[in-house]
């Protein structure tokens, strides 16, 4: 039997409590909450034009023809696994909950638009290349590695303050995730 105060939950529990208390909020927690909303957002944004319609998208019965052209079959299913990707996961990475998911999802979603619809135009946005989706994805991962910051709801969880478990964590699944899918 453990001693009162040496078991698992306690040592959790202390290290949120050192995590919370340590500092302040700094420029640096402003600096990953302003990133993790406008990428986050964006991201959902995204994801509800694909799932909802939303923001003058085209909504899940055109997104799944859309998909259905680019071979994922069948496409109605693959629109939902993409929006909801970019919807849950933007979601996640704005508020700094789950955020190794959140950013393994964007990874995923990213790595199959570039291998589907933006690999073959080379690097640059303006001639519809890979530049958008490295971009999100560097972020996503980025924030996984860094953390979310204080100003997130992961603050109080083991994986609040990223590190390198917390980005291979983001970069394994989103890699594996869009394999599976790519495969398929």
């Amino acid at each position: 039997m453990a001693k009162r105060g040496t078991g698992w939950l306690s040592t959790f529990t202390q290290q949120a409590a050192q995590r919370s208390s340590a500092q302040r909020v700094t420029a640096g927690d402003c600096g990953l909450l302003l990133l993790r909303l406008t990428f986050g957002l964006f991201m959902a944004g995204h994801g509800a034009q694909k799932l909802f319609g939303l923001f003058g998208g085209s909504g899940l019965t055109a997104t799944g023809k859309g998909f259905e052209s680019l071979g994922y079959r069948p496409g109605k299913v693959f629109a939902v696994i993409g929006g909801l990707s970019e919807f849950l996961g933007g979601l996640g990475l704005a508020v700094g909950l789950l955020t190794p998911l959140a950013a393994a999802a964007l990874i995923g979603v990213m790595i199959n638009a570039m291998a589907t619809v933006t690999g073959t135009h080379g690097l640059w946005e303006t001639n519809g290349g890979v530049e958008y989706s490295v971009g999100i994805a560097i972020v996503a991962l980025a924030v996984a590695a860094i953390g979310p910051g204080r100003l997130a709801l992961d603050l109080f969880f083991p994986w609040g303050s990223g590190g390198w478990a917390e980005a291979a964590c983001a970069l394994g699944l989103g890699g594996v995730a869009s394999a599976i899918t790519l495969s398929l």
